[in-house]
């Protein structure tokens, strides 16, 4: 039942006596008027073209009431869903069942498996993730890839998809071509489940009262540093989880990632914080319309098809600041978009199957994009050791757009649409040299770099060789029809054998 809000606005002590967060919806006027809003409360994803709707901590609702704008509590109930099997993936496990999931994973593939404990909560509950690789623990010459899922806790068709996957992989690892390849070239992480205090809100039975807000009732995707609004765009303190993940992209140099929500079917691309257009929009209006197009093509009439035929722009769906996307993609050169995953926030557990069905082929492909652009090491010339370095697309480059290479391997990793562009490399001490390669879709180049050291008397015969690129396909064709596979040596060094058709 819809309840008026001035049925409460005489006692929010009342309305926040059992939960401390309010669901509610209101008309707006103009989008000038949502973007002002979206700073008091938290704008959901079902908002449309006319109709807003949000959630608020007692706080927040407090600061809404004073606006004066006529709304609509829409109570929250009780989910009670029947359970299907394990076996089946139509089910949602209790707490202690998921950490032993996750626990079992890495005891059942102990060669290509570990689980990573990133942090207890104050409920005892923990932030996990998984990490798959062919060689757990050693940096290696390859990217890493970050998928997390349910920063608000009653979105949870991701929650199930993450867990999946990663039993897909581990499980499809040498018996499946495509999933031993990317094993073998990316170093994977997957953590199903990041505010399990808002998932498992009523006890750790079951998730049939969640919570969007985790257990100091702050929205965790509206927590952290902002590229428009600087620390602490909320207002509240960092939380723990936020902490956690913070601190898990400053130790892992991930190169793309993506951050699964529900209450909508559509890929949310940069930026949420402003209007600004990408230096990469084109690359993500591809890889979000690669997403869209194979979840559509893989599921039934009407799936994923939202906004703009699956894709959107944030800023131009709703402004949100303080996202976890602009800030891995801002502050932490990662390319980062939000998924949402399903109209339901936590869908009918026997749906969760045919959402699997349509969505694993777009996740892997969205894995594989991590293997595409440009990538290489970059090296002092006269030493040979690896060196972090700056690498800026000349006249392309805006709003932190560039990559580093990054230690201990000098490893970099770009991601470009198809084109013609000019990078340079620059590190202070040294020289910077800049490079020109054509990028094609679905492809990759390697070019290793190296930079000479001020004072080095090497500079004319570096900055006049010829370059050694080769364009392919990483997990099939090269440009020149011969078949490849990427290989490394024991020192992570990639090389490549070429198999003539």
């Amino acid at each position: 039942m819809l309840i008026p809000f001035f049925s409460f606005s005489q006692n929010i002590n009342t309305l926040f006596s059992e939960k401390g967060e309010v669901y509610f919806s209101f008309k707006y006027k103009n989008k000038t008027q949502l973007d002002n809003i979206s700073d008091i409360v938290s704008l959901d994803h079902k908002t449309n073209n006319t109709t807003a709707f949000a959630y608020a901590n007692k706080d927040e609702y407090g600061s809404f009431l004073k606006l004066d704008i006529e709304h609509i509590i829409i109570p929250k109930k009780r989910l009670n869903y029947k359970n299907g099997s394990k076996n089946n993936w139509d089910y949602y496990p209790t707490y202690e069942e998921y950490t032993e999931m996750m626990q079992a994973f890495a005891d059942s593939f102990p060669s290509i498996c570990k689980i990573h404990h990133l942090g207890t909560l104050n409920s005892g509950r923990e932030i996990l993730i998984v990490q798959i690789s062919n060689n757990i623990g050693q940096k290696e010459n390859e990217p890493s890839f970050l998928y997390t899922s349910s920063m608000h806790g009653d979105e949870l068709a991701g929650y199930i998809l993450s867990l999946r996957l990663i039993d897909y992989i581990l499980n499809g690892y040498g018996n499946n071509t495509r999933l031993t390849d990317l094993v073998d070239n990316i170093d994977i992480w997957i953590n199903p489940l990041a505010n399990p205090d808002g998932a498992y809100a009523g006890g750790n039975q079951d998730v049939w009262s969640a919570s969007r807000y985790n257990a100091n009732w702050v929205d965790l995707n509206r927590n952290y540093p902002d590229p428009e609004d600087g620390a602490h765009p909320d207002g509240n303190a960092y939380q723990t989880e936020t902490n956690i993940f913070m601190g898990l992209a400053d130790t892992v140099n991930f190169t793309i990632s993506a951050n699964m929500h529900g209450g909508a079917e559509v890929c949310n691309y940069p930026w949420d914080t402003w209007s600004n257009i990408t230096a990469d929009n084109n690359w993500w209006e591809h890889v979000s319309n690669e997403y869209a197009d194979s979840c559509q093509a893989n599921s039934g009439n009407g799936y994923f098809n939202y906004l703009n035929d699956g894709i959107t722009n944030g800023w131009d769906w709703y402004e949100v600041d303080g996202g976890r996307q602009d800030y891995m993609n801002y502050f932490k050169y990662c390319k980062e978009f939000t998924l949402e995953l399903s109209d339901d926030k936590t869908p009918n557990p026997n749906d969760l199957p045919t959402l699997w069905d349509a969505n694993y082929p777009s996740l892997l492909n969205y894995m594989e994009q991590s293997l595409f652009g440009i990538r290489g090491i970059v090296t002092d010339s006269i030493t040979g050791n690896p060196i972090k370095a700056k690498v800026e697309i000349t006249n392309h480059d805006v709003d932190s757009s560039h990559v580093y290479s990054n230690l201990p391997i000098g490893n970099y990793h770009r991601y470009l649409y198809q084109g013609n562009y000019s990078l340079t490399f620059s590190k202070a001490g040294y020289h910077s040299k800049t490079i020109n390669a054509t990028i094609l879709n679905q492809d990759i180049i390697i070019e290793d770099v190296q930079l000479v050291p001020f004072g080095s008397t090497n500079i004319f015969e570096l900055n006049n060789s010829k370059t050694n690129s080769q364009s392919f396909d990483i997990l099939g064709r090269e440009s020149t029809n011969k078949k490849i596979k990427i290989i490394k040596t024991k020192d992570g060094n990639i090389k490549k054998q070429i198999i003539i058709n």
